[in-house]
């Protein structure tokens, strides 16, 4: 059984020290890989009105959602309906729907013509005025929160501060919003969300009071991750994995569906598509020689998402 209310380190990110929000991050990192984020600034504002119109996408009728389905888009971007990923292959799809969102991109930006991988046009809902201004409002501020992370992150593992800011002005970054329904239909070993790690290099995410999060300790013990208004849950993903040659995290965790709908608000930082992906040389040495050959970014994402979404088994 997961252990109830389990803390996590708290990165208070208000401080103008940015070697100090470094190291915080850095700790947790190189422990559970999870941490809370407080100090943000983004306001309570904008994040209601994100979880509200959240709520309302998903209470559309199933037809309309499925006119901007994700099959319809070559660049991850669109909705997931009920069923379209199995994050962890050994148990039944996930019960979840989700809609992407990701760098808002003109039809004839001269990236999406060439076709460039995952450089493609947002879906919008057409029936929800305010709804794509709401989306990228939020989108902005998240973004500028995770490269401001990435100051901190650059600090402590012995580069520049800045190094991170050419590779993330442009990101692959996904805003994802998500919809559980409650238990009551789960097939035998179904959840939410399947044990899995993220992609990126760090998720943001926002969730409401349902709860359902678990992480997996470095003990192999699940913990419940509590609600913490007010704060963003961050976690560590696979792409800084690599980038720390194993130094930072990347941790499993899942989702279990609750009693009643649960809504989240996740945040996917990867970095820009042609970024070069290569173990920092701070993170290597004679006794911890490099596990990964370098990679592209968008050659990484397309890996990692090719093994969980069967709206990409096609391509």
């Amino acid at each position: 059984m997961p252990a109830a209310n389990a803390s996590l380190p708290i990165v208070d990110v208000s401080s103008d020290d940015i070697r100090l929000i470094g190291a915080q991050i850095g700790h947790a990192a190189r422990d559970v890989g999870f941490f809370f984020v407080a100090g943000h600034n983004i306001p309570v504002s904008l994040i209601d009105s994100v979880f509200q119109d959240s709520e309302r996408f998903f209470a559309l009728p199933l037809a309309e959602k499925e006119r901007l389905s994700i099959r319809q888009s070559r660049h991850n971007r669109g909705y997931v309906a009920t069923g379209g990923e199995s994050l962890d292959p050994t148990r039944p799809a996930d019960l979840k729907e989700a809609f992407n969102i990701g760098l808002d991109l003109a039809p004839d930006d001269t990236r999406v013509v060439a076709g460039e991988p995952f450089r493609g046009a947002n879906l919008w809902p057409e029936t929800l005025p305010g709804w794509r201004e709401t989306m990228l409002e939020y989108f902005d501020a998240v973004w500028a929160l995770g490269r401001r992370l990435h100051r901190g992150i650059a600090t402590d593992l012995g580069v520049d501060a800045g190094f991170f800011d050419d590779k993330l002005d442009a990101p692959m970054a996904v805003l994802r919003l998500l919809h559980y329904p409650p238990a009551a239909t789960l097939e035998p070993g179904q959840m939410g969300a399947g044990a899995h790690t993220d992609y990126g290099n760090l998720t943001l995410l926002l969730t409401d009071s349902v709860g359902g999060l678990q992480v997996q300790t470095r003990s192999g013990e699940w913990i419940l991750v509590p609600s913490m208004p007010g704060t963003f849950v961050c976690n560590i993903g696979d792409a800084l994995m690599r980038w720390t040659n194993d130094v930072y995290v990347s941790t499993p965790h899942r989702v279990l569906n609750r009693g009643a709908d649960r809504y989240s608000v996740a945040f996917f930082l990867d970095p820009n598509p042609e970024a070069g992906i290569a173990c920092l040389p701070a993170c290597v040495s004679p006794e911890r020689p490099a596990r990964y050959q370098p990679v592209t970014a968008a050659a990484h994402l397309m890996e990692r998402l090719a093994r969980t979404c069967d709206f990409l088994e096609e391509r």
